[in-house]
């Protein structure tokens, strides 16, 4: 019964709401802030006091916290990180390297089943073009109000990508201890250390919880996200959750939702192997270096 009665309401919202979406020049803006967890005990942070963990974190927060903006119309969206000045030390190097893998604006058509994304990595410009992700939503009984809007709760399993960082964690964290006691007996001074990679692990799916309004009927959401029948105000992946804080519908300033055409084009795949392509020159560059230190020591 109470399955049904979702149904119906839905149903009855998107009724009620549909004539001012389906204008022929409707357009909303919707305001996200995203934030993800750090796992420090899972990189090796067991022996830290808790005070340098929070010193750490408090470092790192400016590269774990941002705030987007969705752009979107009944078929395409624009989502983009909002610029902003960062206090000094927030990040560090640490945000300088991680921006490395961080996407541009990208561009969904759910119409189509195209996303694009403008990605820079190391000085060099791609169009990171495929298919939109399905993912197999479960629609939920459960409820809640973020803001003025009612929310209905939709789950689904997720594929996590290779190098999504915010979801990468130290491979074999439960023998820690035992695997540094085995890498220090067998490694001598000139060898260069291993692929970085080869020291973390994703996990190859994680849950999403998501919270999607039918009074703003839009088959779209943040980031990747879409395909449920009204506007995605709150995803959580992983260790992440998008929250979004202000809604604008019909803007007196309608802003242009334009295809990304800035990059060489390449698919996700071809993206990710031109990324551990690089990080394993930047490995044998920097470890040759190292070599050559330790040799010059001697």
């Amino acid at each position: 019964m109470k399955a049904l009665f979702s149904k119906i309401a839905i149903t009855a919202l998107l009724l009620f709401f549909s004539t001012n979406i389906n204008a022929q020049d409707f357009q909303g803006q919707a305001h996200y802030f995203s934030k993800t967890t750090i796992d420090m005990d899972g990189w090796g942070g067991r022996e830290m006091s808790p005070e340098m963990k929070a010193q750490i974190a408090e470092r790192m927060k400016g590269m774990f916290e941002k705030t987007f903006i969705l752009t979107f119309n009944r078929e395409e969206s624009m989502y983009s990180e909002e610029e902003s000045l960062d206090a000094p030390g927030r990040g560090g190097a640490w945000r300088g390297m991680m921006g490395s893998f961080t996407g541009g604006p990208q561009y969904k058509n759910v119409k189509d089943g195209k996303i694009i994304q403008e990605n820079e990595f190391f000085g060099k410009q791609f169009l990171v073009t495929d298919e939109l992700p399905k993912l197999e939503w479960k629609m939920e009984t459960e409820t809640k109000q973020i803001g003025q809007y009612t929310c209905f709760k939709a789950t689904a399993m997720k594929t996590v990508d290779e190098l999504d960082w915010t979801n990468m964690r130290r491979r074999n964290r439960d023998n820690e201890t035992e695997k540094k006691e085995t890498e220090t007996d067998s490694l001598k001074d000139d060898q260069i250390a291993e692929d970085p990679l080869d020291e973390v692990e994703t996990p190859k799916e994680v849950e999403v919880v998501a919270w999607y309004t039918p009074q703003i009927p839009v088959n779209q959401g943040p980031g990747e996200y879409w395909g449920l029948p009204g506007l995605i105000l709150e995803v959580s992946s992983g260790r992440t959750t998008i929250l979004c804080s202000k809604i604008i519908l019909n803007p007196e300033e309608k802003k242009e939702i334009k295809v990304p055409s800035k990059g060489k084009v390449i698919t996700r795949a071809e993206y990710n192997e031109t990324v551990k392509q690089k990080m394993k020159e930047m490995r044998e560059m920097y470890g040759g270096r190292r070599g050559g230190g330790r040799r010059g020591g001697n």
